[in-house]
């Protein structure tokens, strides 16, 4: 034995003992890895990028559209209320969709849903210049809206396929890319209206679209699919929620882009006008003012992501409900303009993150399905939004009907904290 003790021992290798150490610091969970975990996604993979692209895109070819709407009433002869009607076309060719493109992300998969329905958009973005009559124009207006409304279902639900993998709460860096791709939209349609016509203008609108739908669309197609994990495997000693609990929740997150939709559909039919008739200001500033929620709105998403990482999803809600409660009340209720300017950019910083958010969660919770029965909702409310606005308008006052904002404003941050808790 003591000649045993004398024998010298070798030294151990150094990269095993690194390992070793390493292994040892690792967290003792039942989901760590016994080798070194495989590297990170990076942050702006090829596969976000054109998916950013198709956010951006959209919000170019909507914005085209929206430029284009006093020539097309002119064009079809169309009274203010036949022109209503006509418009609640894309509303209702939206909601038709919504469900169904679901169901198909679920079936086939959501990248090649999305690269579908760009193309579809991009095609119904030019229907409506070579339409002659109301009956033309309301088809055209139909199949557009279900372009519209195919596409963001299906590339929401890829952008949640993005944002689990990232594990980052990166949903509002894509509603940016569509609010910029609105700006950028709206700007090149006001240079090009009185230059080229309302054929030239849409067809040259939906080439570029396409084009852009195309190469991005090769991307996303080489992308492999998602596997997306329930929320709840990442631990194995929580409890699946029921069925009917995950259901309840898209329902609230709906509700809760419900409202935030409210306000941005309100505030884009009546701001100018709230400048106009009740301050009594000019043309130009009124436009203005709605430039000033566009641009806060836009500016809010861009810090989206920092700011949710930062203070966490729920805070952020509920405190951008507030803040665009006390925003909105400011715009309303205020006799001096610049007051009612800065509560219109409080408006659009509150709101900003409220509807990319809530379909986030909802989208993580129920998948394309639960993305669907979300943006259905959220959609709703930019539909009511105007129409609501104006009845109360003719009873209530202008300023007060505005006030309305306010209070969903506040009804979505308190749903956005209720959600939480009831997940927790």
């Amino acid at each position: 034995m003591p000649l045993l003790n004398k024998i010298p021992r070798p030294e151990p290798d150094p990269a095993r003992r690194t390992f070793r150490r390493r292994a040892r610091s690792l967290p003792a969970t039942a989901d760590a890895p016994p080798l070194p975990s495989a590297p990170r996604t990076p942050a702006w993979s090829p596969l976000r990028l054109a998916l950013t692209a198709f956010f951006a895109t959209d919000g170019f070819l909507f914005a085209g559209w929206v430029v284009r709407v006093p020539a097309v009433k002119a064009q079809v002869h169309a009274s203010p209320g036949a022109l209503g009607l006509a418009l609640l076309c894309i509303s209702a060719g939206a909601v038709g969709t919504m469900a169904v493109v679901g169901r198909l992300c679920v079936r086939y998969g959501n990248h090649p849903v999305t690269v579908g329905t760009g193309l579809m958009l991009s095609v119904g973005v030019a229907l409506p210049a070579y339409a002659h009559s109301m009956a033309a124009l309301s088809a055209a207006l139909l199949f557009f809206g279900a372009g519209y409304g195919a596409l963001n279902v299906a590339m929401n639900s890829a952008a949640v396929d993005v944002v689990t993998a990232l594990r980052r709460p990166v949903m509002p860096t894509f509603h940016a890319a569509y609010s910029l791709g609105g700006l950028c939209g709206a700007g090149i349609g006001g240079l090009l209206a009185a230059r080229l016509t309302t054929a030239w203008h849409l067809g040259l609108t939906a080439a570029l679209g396409a084009v852009v739908t195309v190469v991005a669309g090769v991307v996303l197609l080489r992308a492999p699919a998602a596997v997306r994990p329930h929320p709840q495997a990442e631990s194995p000693t929580a409890a699946r929620p029921h069925s009917r609990q995950i259901t309840v929740l898209v329902v609230l997150l709906g509700l809760t882009a419900l409202c935030s939709s409210y306000g941005e559909g309100a505030l884009g039919d009546w701001a100018a006008l709230h400048l106009t008739d009740d301050l009594h200001t000019t043309t130009g500033l009124a436009a203005a003012g709605y430039g000033a929620f566009a641009f806060a709105m836009t500016a809010g998403r861009l810090g989206g992501t920092w700011m949710s990482m930062r203070l966490g999803q729920t805070r952020v809600m509920a405190g951008g409900g507030m803040l665009a409660c006390g925003g909105m009340l400011m715009a309303a209720l205020a006799p001096a303009v610049p007051v009612v300017l800065a509560g219109f950019v409080l408006v659009g910083l509150g709101l900003a993150n409220m509807f990319p958010l809530a379909i986030a969660r909802a989208g993580i919770l129920a998948g394309p399905q639960g993305v669907a029965t979300a943006s259905t909702l959220g959609y709703a409310g930019m539909l009511i939004g105007p129409p609501v606005i104006g009845f109360l308008a003719d009873g209530l006052g202008l300023p007060t009907a505005l006030t309305t904002v306010a209070a969903l404003a506040a009804v979505s941050g308190a749903i956005a904290v209720g959600t939480d808790r009831r997940r927790g």
